[in-house]
């Protein structure tokens, strides 16, 4: 066991009108819904859509949904975790070279993969590193004792070298768990498990941990064929004293990733401040913005319609002094946080003008599963993660049982079948506004700049600019209406790309309703 990591480790305390492009504009790939650029979706098996009626959702209900998928118009699927483990969420994982039997074979897994490619829809999965159950064959081992081969995949210290840190009272903000060092029961020697006791983290230090981790890598990209990984609680292979050692290991995870698969994709959590996640960019090349769901929710709450533009810029600036490759993988919410809805007060309004922000500002934009219909959620974890709704109860074959829904029921969200056949449902908004994203290369590739109306601070205002094709985006994200002139420099922003909410323009008088968008070009 390397002294150097315990010491380390004991110190331990993210229909639209469409213009045509111009022939003097730079080169754009037409198809801008490419991957990794286009709308990725989430998707919790174990809630989305169950086939054999055992109340649990199975790929081979992902497999018969793809066309609904396809439809939306996303591009890629990022699946929350599909091997083995004794939790419902899974991400405390006993195999990772297999699939939980809950969901089906790994035929069925590779069905829907070759199924998805016939679409092309990319697909993503989880791949748990930080930490593996504590029922994986290699922490059995590992508690044998301090000769055992496997000793060394996990972290250990002697108890009186750690009694400061047996009970950690600082909360983070991906982990509210108070205890990091745990009994196994077997003497004075205790384990490290960041998050809870029955999730053991390995140890990086150890070459051969590595090794495991860079096959386990080349097992699902080459021998399954998935188009790349989520990498879980990437802030913590190491603790937040090793920063320099966490980046380090990235960038080497990367290289040994793009030997397997040059055009791997790799998105990784790393759920902190600007500051501590931006020097992950050269190991991950894509992060999710957590910094996008804070600031658009902090901008909801106080009506600063400026409030997100400007946060978004300093991202994208510090970011690129960085690197000039990076994905910014931006996001309403996820399956860590409150959905959206909820948090916004389970408005619709502000939910459709919340999706509207998320399309029209650079990054490429994550949906998780449901948030297309409004599904509500409120933590604990498993009432965020509740069943899908597809169609009314009665007639809902698909609708997963696993849970009894507090959050999103029959009484509080209108299932997918009714919402289809309204125009004005959240459902066809999303969907209107994935369409002009995937339509034009500006709203995917263009430069983000600030716009003044000098109007209401309740009021959004953006261009959107790739050569010589300009958008002007305006959102209201308050409950009052406003009218005003357009910007100095924008008179002839004046045809119209799409509308929501009643937003009109009339002889270069912008009016927004509450909770409206408008978007408009030259």
């Amino acid at each position: 066991m390397k002294t150097k990591n315990l010491l380390l480790v004991a110190l331990a305390a993210v229909s639209m009108a469409c213009g045509e492009q111009k022939a003097e504009e730079p080169a754009v790939e037409a198809k801008t819904t490419k991957f990794p650029n286009g709308v990725t979706y989430e998707i919790f098996v174990q809630s989305f859509n169950d086939t054999d009626g055992d109340g649990i959702g199975d790929f081979n209900g992902v497999t018969e949904k793809l066309d609904y998928i396809k439809d939306l118009g996303v591009s890629a699927i990022w699946f929350m975790p599909i091997m083995p483990s004794p939790s419902y969420h899974k991400y405390d994982v006993t195999d990772y070279k297999a699939v939980h039997p809950d969901y089906g074979t790994m035929e069925d897994f590779k069905r829907l993969l070759d199924e998805a490619h016939k679409r092309d829809i990319k697909i993503i999965i989880d791949l748990i590193i930080n930490h593996t159950s504590d029922e994986h064959p290699w922490f059995l081992e590992a508690k044998k004792g301090p000769d055992n081969p496997y000793r060394d995949y996990y972290v250990w210290a002697q108890k009186d070298t750690i009694q400061d840190y047996l009970n950690k009272k600082t909360i983070t903000l991906d982990s509210d768990n108070i205890r990091q060092w745990h009994d196994p029961g077997q003497g004075d020697q205790f384990y490290y498990g960041f998050f809870v006791g029955d999730m053991p983290d390995l140890n990086f230090d150890n070459p051969k941990v590595r090794e495991e981790v860079y096959e386990l890598g080349r097992f699902w990209l080459e021998d399954i064929g998935i188009d790349g990984l989520r990498m879980d609680a990437a802030k913590h292979i190491f603790p937040d004293e090793r920063a320099t050692d966490n980046h380090a290991f990235w960038k080497e995870f990367r290289d040994e990733m793009v030997k397997i698969k040059p055009d791997v994709y790799i998105v990784g959590e790393v759920y902190d401040n600007l500051d501590v996640v931006a020097p992950y960019l050269p190991g991950l090349p894509a992060l999710f913005d957590f910094d996008f769901h804070y600031t658009l929710l902090g901008a909801f709450n106080e009506s600063d319609g400026m409030k997100l533009v400007k946060r978004h810029q300093e991202i994208l600036d510090f970011y690129a002094e960085i690197s000039d490759d990076f994905v910014d993988a931006t996001l309403l919410s996820n399956h860590d946080q409150n959905r959206i809805l909820t948090d916004l007060g389970g408005d619709i309004r502000k939910g459709k003008v919340a999706a509207a922000v998320l399309f029209t500002m650079p990054g490429a934009p994550y949906i998780y599963y449901g948030e297309e219909i409004g599904m509500l959620g409120k933590k604990p974890d498993p009432n965020i993660r509740e069943p899908f709704l597809w169609d009314i109860k009665e007639k809902d074959s698909g609708r997963t049982t696993w849970i009894e829904p507090v959050n999103t029921t029959d009484e509080t969200v209108t299932p997918l079948a009714l919402q289809i056949q309204d125009d004005q449902s959240i459902y066809n908004v999303y969907k209107q506004l994935i369409a002009l994203r995937n339509d034009n290369a500006v709203l995917v590739h263009g430069e983000l700049i600030a716009v003044d109306t000098q109007s209401d601070k309740s009021v959004m205002a953006l261009e959107r600019k790739l050569g010589n094709e300009s958008w002007l985006i305006f959102h209201q994200i308050g409950d009052q209406s406003s009218t005003f002139t357009l910007p100095q420099g924008y008179e002839d922003h004046s045809e119209e790309v799409w509308k929501h909410a009643g937003a009109t323009i009339s002889d270069g008088q912008v009016t927004l309703p509450p909770f409206s968008t408008l978007i408009l070009k030259k």
